[in-house]
């Protein structure tokens, strides 16, 4: 598919986004680890989920789905998931193949997760290394998926990650629940942490101490039933437009607040964007609330680097795009991580932000951005990168003249109906074969 985008001379409203894609995953994931049915309301219909749900039904688990977005899960509990019949087709998501690598660290069987060529350039001895000094068998391909794991008795550990990620910290607080003693992680900046919120939420035993997070082993897991907040990384896409069209305005219901996930949000406000969160109510140990943005006058360029980048790491492509109309040089370091997402992100966005006439230079750790910018329509490539590729759109919304956007299927890996729900803010955007 191809987007075909002209710049907006309107946009605003209020409007939902689709349910978080990371309390998806850990939901699915953990109430299949549960002694009990649970519902999952507002679940996200998108690839990677899917991904997730795919695998969890290969390992026995019995899960109805009433609607798109609503699974009925009857879990288990913790020793009830079965051996595999067939290799764990993890799609796209990195999500899914790390977690299940700490899952199935417990379980005595031999499990392969395989991905597609995009998940399978991904590193996966970050979380291979840890379940393995647990106790766990782990190989993988030259350091890459397929990934082949085979558990048992696990014995608990203190790890240090080298580098702050919420994926590596939940495989190996998940391998946790089945060590003989407790498990801790120490973080060297805080990432997200749901999986932490989620599992207190059901009943598991969770201390923080700083950026320590210990969790003691378990034995069993209650079932939930709750309605999944709105992702805070599918609304940037929308708050970015409402800052950089004039006279835009959007509120956004329902969005999950998890400060470990608004970095983004606060990096905006300093650069003098007007933007709103206001808290409106709890669920699954998570705050949610409203979001409220409207076009900001003038913005002024930050620098970004330290303990604020794993609460926006999934955001910087949007954030680039902002950062072009902001004045100064917008500088982002400390942001390696970049390099081994969905794509080479620090490469991807200096190509394609450089064919509309952005100012950007590449660093190993980030990237320098000069503006404000006019930006010029220009077909662009998404690099089969979700995030890129919404963060194309938005830029092609500002643009003088038409964008063309390449490969844009892959936007459906995180926010199906992104589309239509720009088309209904009142951005023209066309999708083409």
């Amino acid at each position: 598919m191809r987007l075909r985008i002209r710049p907006a001379n309107q946009f605003g409203g209020a409007i939902s986004v689709p349910g978080d894609k990371s309390i998806s995953h850990r939901m699915l994931l953990l109430s299949a680890l549960a002694d009990g049915t649970s519902s999952l309301q507002g679940w996200l219909p998108a690839a990677d989920c899917e991904a997730t749900l795919r695998c969890v039904r290969v390992l026995g688990v019995q899960v109805e789905r009433p609607a798109r977005d609503h699974l009925i899960v009857h879990g288990g509990g913790l020793r009830g998931l079965q051996p595999p019949s067939e290799p764990l087709d993890c799609g796209g998501s990195g999500t899914t193949m790390r977690l299940l690598m700490g899952i199935l660290a417990g379980f005595p069987f031999p499990s392969v997760l395989i991905g597609n060529p995009q998940l399978s350039r991904r590193p996966m001895e970050r979380v291979a290394q840890p379940l393995r000094q647990m106790g766990a068998e782990v190989f993988t391909t030259e350091g890459h998926a397929p990934v082949r794991v085979r558990g048992g008795f696990l014995h608990g550990i203190r790890y240090e990650l080298p580098m702050a990620s919420a994926q590596v910290k939940s495989a190996i607080l998940l391998a946790g629940l089945y060590a003989d003693c407790p498990t801790t992680v120490i973080e060297p900046a805080p990432s997200r942490d749901h999986t932490e919120r989620l599992l207190q939420a059901m009943g598991a035993t969770i201390r923080k101490e700083g950026n320590s997070i210990t969790i003691e082993p378990v034995e069993q897991l209650h079932p939930l039933s709750l309605t999944i907040p709105g992702d805070p990384s599918s609304a940037a896409f929308l708050i970015a437009a409402a800052l950089l069209i004039p006279g835009a305005h959007v509120q956004i219901p329902g969005v999950l607040l998890n400060p470990t996930r608004l970095g983004w949000l606060e990096a905006w406000q300093a650069m003098g964007a007007s933007i709103q969160a206001i808290p409106e109510d709890e669920v699954g140990g998570e705050r949610v609330g409203l979001l409220n943005a409207s076009a900001a006058a003038r913005l002024q360029a930050i620098e970004i680097a330290g303990a604020i980048v794993p609460r926006m790491i999934d955001e910087f492509p949007i954030f680039a795009v902002v950062a072009t109309q902001a004045e100064g040089v917008t500088r982002v370091r400390d942001a390696a991580e970049l390099r081994v997402k969905e794509s080479d992100r620090i490469a991807a966005l200096a190509t394609e932000l450089r064919r509309m006439g952005a100012r950007i230079e590449e660093y190993a750790d980030g990237f320098a951005i000069h503006g404000p910018t006019s930006l010029r329509g220009a077909l662009v490539h998404s690099h089969g990168d979700h995030r890129l590729a919404m963060a194309l759109t938005v830029a092609g919304l500002i643009a003088q003249g038409e964008t063309v956007i390449e490969d844009a299927d892959c936007i459906r890996d995180s926010f199906p109906g992104f589309v239509e729900t720009m088309q209904a803010l009142g951005a023209e955007i066309e999708p083409t074969p």
